[in-house]
C-alpha cells in the first residue's frame, strides 16, 4: 500500500513541466508579436514621413507647417535709418522692421544671424530711391526681397515673383495671380511687417 502513494509525486514533476513550456511559449509569441507590430508600425511612420518624395537634405523646412492654433512669434529688429539711392543722397528712409515667424523655436536662430540680416536688410534699402519706396508696390517688393535675405541663414528660399508679360495690360495682372496655383511654401519666416517707414 504504500508503493501507491509514492507514484503520486512522481506524477506531479511531469505536469509542471508541461506548464513551463506553456508559459514560455507565450511569453515568446508575445515578444515576436509586439516585435513585429513595431516593425509594422515604423515602417508605416517612415512610409508617411518620405511620401512626398522629400530629399533628406529637404525634409527640415517639412518640420515647420503653420499650426493655425499656435499663434505667430514676431521677432522686432531695431529700427534703421539708410541713405537712400536718390540723385544727390540727400534723401534718407528710417524703418521699422518686424519679422513674423510660424515656429517659435526659430526665434533664437533669427536673432543668431541678426548682424548679417541687418547688413542685407540695409543693403537693399540704401539700393532703393524715394519714389520707389513711397508706393505700395515699392514696399512690398522690399518686404518680399527682406523675406529672401531672413530666409537664407535659415535654409530656405523664397520663389521670385513671376513678371508680367509685356503683352498683358497692368489690370490683367490681379486675375493672373488669381488664377495661378499657388506654391506650397513651408517657410517659417511668414512675413516682413514694417512697424515704421518715414522717407526723408
Amino acid at each position: 500500500m504504500s508503493a501507491a502513494p509514492a507514484a503520486a509525486p512522481a506524477a506531479a514533476p511531469p505536469k509542471s513541466k508541461k506548464m513551463l513550456i506553456i508559459v514560455i511559449a507565450l511569453v515568446v509569441l508575445l515578444v515576436a508579436g509586439g516585435g513585429a507590430a513595431w516593425f509594422f508600425l515604423s515602417k508605416k511612420q517612415h512610409a508617411a514621413d518620405e511620401e512626398g518624395g522629400d530629399a533628406p537634405a529637404e525634409r527640415a523646412p517639412v518640420a515647420h507647417h503653420v499650426d493655425p492654433k499656435t499663434p505667430p512669434t514676431f521677432v522686432p529688429m531695431d529700427n534703421m535709418v539708410v541713405n537712400l539711392a536718390d540723385p544727390g543722397g540727400d534723401r534718407y528712409a528710417q524703418v521699422g522692421i518686424t519679422i513674423e515667424l510660424s515656429d517659435p523655436k526659430l526665434e533664437a536662430q533669427i536673432k543668431q544671424f541678426m548682424p548679417s540680416i541687418r547688413s542685407a536688410v540695409l543693403m537693399l534699402i540704401s539700393q532703393r530711391t524715394s519714389d520707389e519706396l513711397l508706393t505700395k508696390e515699392g514696399k512690398q517688393k522690399l518686404a518680399l526681397d527682406i523675406r529672401r535675405e531672413v530666409s537664407k541663414p535659415l535654409g530656405y528660399t523664397v520663389p521670385k515673383p513671376r513678371k508680367r508679360r509685356a503683352s498683358a495690360p497692368p489690370e490683367d495682372d490681379d486675375d493672373d495671380e488669381d488664377t495661378a496655383p499657388a506654391r506650397p511654401d513651408n517657410n517659417p519666416v511668414r512675413g516682413i511687417l514694417f512697424s515704421s517707414f518715414i522717407i526723408q
